[in-house]
Parts: C-alpha cells; structure tokens; sequence
C-alpha cells in the first residue's frame, strides 16, 4: 500500500521498483520468485568455480577437466529461469507504446489477451522441448539415458539442461493461464 494514497500499491508508482512476485502471480508467482535466489548462487558459484580454474590453470598449471562444462551448465540453467522469474515479477521486455497510450480498462483486456497468447506459446515451447528430451533423455529401447557432452569428462549436463528447459517452459505455460485468469478478475 502506498502511504499517500491507500488505494493503489507501490507497483502502481511510475519509477518504483517491484521486489516480489507481482500479486496477479499467484501461489506460483511467490514460488518461482523465492526459488530466484537458489539461482543467483549458481552465478556466483559459477564464478568461484572459474576463478578457482584460472588460478589451478595459470599458478599451478593443473586445470581441471569438469570446470568449464559444470560453469555453462549452471550459467545455461540460470538463464532459463530467469524468463520464469522475470514472468512472476511481470519485468519481461514489452513495447508499451500502445500500452502506456491507454486507459487502464483496455490495458487490463490487453494483459489478458497477452497473457493467453504467452501461454500458449510457452506451451508449444514446452512441446518442442519435450521431444529434444525424448532423444535426449531415453534410449531407443525406452531405458533412461541422459545425453552427455562428449568431453573427456563427459558429464550428463546436455540432458539436464533440455529436461528442466521443458519443465521450466511448462510451468511457464501455467503461470501464464494463471495471470491472465487473474487479470479477467480484476484481481490485485
């Protein structure tokens, strides 16, 4: 609530940053912005692994082999959930030059209507991902096994990657519905 005026949040303020998941995003919203932080460790794990690299590699003259892979990997995961997060909070890239012309009445049918479109989008997004995870993530025979890179380390990072892309992309499908159901509400 906004001190001045009770009748409209802080988000409501030109200029104010938002700091959580946005109301509209429901129980989900407030989970994939809490799961954010799970994240932003990676980042920061990501570069401790590639400072500890450059001084194995560059004073010692012992590299590793799991470096590099384990830091694009982590990097690659936080990547794709920062569209989720970014979703939750409703700080996606848009191009308001319609959308800040118009009253608040036709930008709520417009929040709808993008919602819906999103939604399916990231449902389709999801359909592709999930058959880059059939061949990425079964054998012929319907056993599981995960695709590795290829490297002398050879980890299983490649089919991790396009199986939480999937989960991420279908969760983001409903996060969508979930929003633009929230707008047809009117709710805040």
């Amino acid at each position: 609530m906004n001190k001045d005026n009770p009748a409209t949040t802080d988000a409501d303020i030109p200029g104010h940053q938002q700091d959580n998941a946005i109301a509209e995003a429901g129980w989900i919203g407030r989970w994939i912005d809490a799961g954010g932080l799970l994240f932003a460790v990676g980042i920061v794990l990501a570069m401790l692994i590639l400072m500890q690299e450059v001084i194995l590699r560059y004073v010692f003259n012992a590299p590793t082999i799991w470096a590099h892979e384990t830091t694009v990997f982590l990097c690659g995961i936080a990547f794709i959930y920062g569209g989720l997060y970014c979703t939750a909070r409703d700080r996606h890239i848009r191009v308001v030059l319609i959308y800040d012309a118009i009253g608040p009445r036709l930008r709520r049918m417009l929040d709808i209507v993008i919602s819906f479109i999103c939604a399916a989008s990231s449902a389709m997004f999801a359909w592709a991902a999930w058959l880059m995870v059939e061949r990425a993530a079964f054998s012929p025979d319907g056993s599981v096994r995960l695709e590795r890179s290829g490297s002398a380390w050879d980890p299983v990072y490649p089919g991790l990657l396009k199986i939480f892309l999937m989960a991420v992309m279908a969760i983001m499908a409903v996060q969508f519905v979930i929003l633009a159901i929230n707008y047809a509400r009117g709710r805040r």
